[in-house]
């Protein structure tokens, strides 16, 4: 695939921040700031954390979420489905027509109110809006992790696709899928070599795997991370005082960074405060590394291993009327 002339390298930016915890409307004003500080300095691509919009169900881990039948639980449940996204009614359009006006595309963590799942169950999903200001992708994560099952629910694998952006094939998945190796290599062979991966927050996610993740697919790997502190509560929260009990101030301490195909740091992990971090990215670099391994492509052999990914969206009813 020859190069295209000053479409090699990208600028890409990672909005580390935390959200309006649990405020919507808040939140995207905060992210919309982000964007257009992205676009003022040239990026083509701003990415923002898992889940960020309206935040992380931080609160399992606090407040004993595996309590069957909690009044308490149903009370904060609620209070997240109010404050989740739904697309069909329009909650990203603004981000949307950002994106549009400033010629930059954005990639963001959302928690989903799926209208195409009857509305009252939340999917943690990774929204791509291209420079067009276009919803390309909304890929719902496969697995939720571990208590995030207590709130969120399973995925399917529509989203499981790769755009262009300049020279690049980008991808993304949400937290520990990034660990599962099939859905990494149903992206590998759409040709990504710019993977995304979203956390919700931690060093302890991005370090190790972001460089493994890198020299497995000798791609560039961009791992964007959120914040929470205590502060970030806001003081109407249901059950407050009891988030407040949290052990630590800082409860997810970012991490967020990028690594070349080598596996070497472009931005080293970025740990425990808010901010922007711009870097510039050669698509050639990608070529260079692909000379002794490409994982779907010389060093693969489809005759021996395949993999079939279904992408169809799943839905409980089909009508036909």
């Amino acid at each position: 695939m020859a190069e295209l002339t000053g479409c090699s390298r990208l600028k890409v930016a990672l909005a580390q921040i935390a959200p309006v915890w649990l405020d919507r409307v808040a939140t995207t004003k905060k992210v919309e700031s982000y964007i257009s500080d992205a676009a003022e300095q040239d990026a083509n691509l701003v990415v923002f954390g898992e889940c960020l919009l309206p935040g992380y169900p931080f609160w399992l881990d606090f407040t004993g979420g595996a309590e069957f039948n909690s009044s308490k639980h149903k009370e904060i449940h609620a209070h997240y489905l109010t404050q989740a996204v739904n697309i069909e009614e329009g909650h990203l359009d603004s981000i949307c027509q950002l994106a549009k006006e400033k010629e930059i595309a954005v990639i963001l963590g959302i928690a989903e109110r799926a209208t195409d799942r009857g509305g009252h169950s939340i999917y943690c999903s990774l929204v791509y809006i291209d420079k067009a200001g276009v919803i390309q992708n909304v890929h719902r994560k496969l697995m939720p992790t571990y208590e995030e099952r207590l709130t969120w629910a399973p995925g399917d694998g529509h989203g499981l696709r790769t755009f262009p952006i300049k020279n690049f094939t980008l991808g993304g998945l949400n937290c520990w899928e990034n660990w599962m190796p099939l859905p990494r290599a149903a992206l590998y062979a759409q040709g990504e070599d710019l993977h995304v991966a979203i956390w919700p927050g931690g060093e302890h996610n991005t370090y190790d795997l972001t460089r493994v993740l890198a020299k497995e697919g000798r791609s560039y790997v961009i791992s964007v991370s959120g914040l929470m502190r205590k502060c970030d509560f806001p003081a109407d929260t249901p059950y407050i005082e009891a988030l407040l009990e949290a052990p630590k101030d800082l409860i997810a301490n970012g991490g967020s960074c990028i690594s070349a195909p080598d596996g070497a740091w472009v931005i080293e992990p970025q740990v425990g405060d808010e901010g922007l971090y711009i870097a510039e990215i050669d698509h050639k670099n990608v070529l260079r590394e692909r000379q002794n391994f490409d994982p779907v492509g010389h060093y693969s052999r489809p005759d021996v291993t395949q993999l079939i990914v279904n992408r169809e969206r799943q839905t409980t009813a089909r009508f036909k009327d």
